[in-house]
C-alpha cells in the first residue's frame, strides 16, 4: 500500500480546485495549473480536500496512487509558496547576467550563452548566484538542470555551474616526479 497516496491534501482557501472527469484544475488569481490522471486512479473533491484511490491492487495501479497524489501535492505547493532552485557559477572569469527575458552566461568558451528565460519563470543573479524561481516543480527542475550542463563542474578545480547544495568529488591532481 501506497504510504504517500493514502494521504488527502487539504486544498487552502485561496486555490480554487475543480474536478472535471479525470482532469483536476488548481487556480490561484490569473495562474492555472492542470492535473490529467488519465483514469489511472480514483479523484475525489470533497470540501476542499482531495483524496485518491487505486482502481485495482495491481502494481501499476498502486504507483500511480502515489504519483497523482504527490504531484497535486506539488502544484498546490508551487502554489502556495513556490519553488526555488540555485546555482552556483565557479571559475575565473565565468559569469551571468540577466538582460530582459535572456540569461546571458559567460562560461569560459569563445561565445556567449543566451538561455532565453520562458514565461512564468523568474531568474535573478546576484554575484555567482543565480535563483530560478516558479510555480512548476518539474519546470525548475529542468531548466536549472538546462543551465547546469552548459559547463558542469569538472573534478579537478571545482570550475563550472553546480547546484548549490551539490558537492562534488574532488580529484588529486598530477604530481610532479623529482
Amino acid at each position: 500500500m501506497s504510504r504517500i497516496g493514502k494521504l488527502p491534501i487539504s486544498v487552502p482557501a485561496d486555490i480554487k480546485a475543480t474536478l472535471d472527469g479525470t482532469v483536476l484544475t488548481f487556480t490561484k488569481g490569473t495562474t492555472t495549473q492542470t492535473l490529467d490522471t488519465l483514469g489511472n486512479c480514483g479523484v475525489v473533491l470533497e470540501d476542499n480536500t482531495i483524496t485518491f484511490s487505486t482502481n485495482s491492487d495491481q502494481r501499476a495501479d498502486r504507483a500511480f496512487w502515489g504519483t497523482y497524489r504527490a504531484l497535486a501535492a506539488n502544484i498546490i505547493t508551487g502554489l502556495t509558496t513556490g519553488f526555488e532552485k540555485k546555482l552556483e557559477i565557479n571559475g575565473v572569469g565565468y559569469r551571468a547576467a540577466v538582460q530582459g527575458d535572456v540569461l546571458n552566461l559567460q562560461l569560459g568558451f569563445s561565445h556567449d550563452i543566451n538561455f532565453d528565460i520562458p514565461a512564468g519563470v523568474a531568474i535573478a543573479v546576484e554575484k555567482n548566484v543565480i535563483s530560478i524561481k516558479g510555480v512548476d516543480k518539474q519546470q525548475i527542475g529542468q531548466i536549472a538542470a538546462v543551465i547546469r550542463s552548459f559547463r558542469p563542474p569538472e573534478p579537478y578545480k571545482g570550475k563550472g555551474v553546480k547546484y548549490s547544495d551539490e558537492t562534488i568529488l574532488r580529484k588529486a591532481g598530477k604530481t610532479s616526479k623529482k
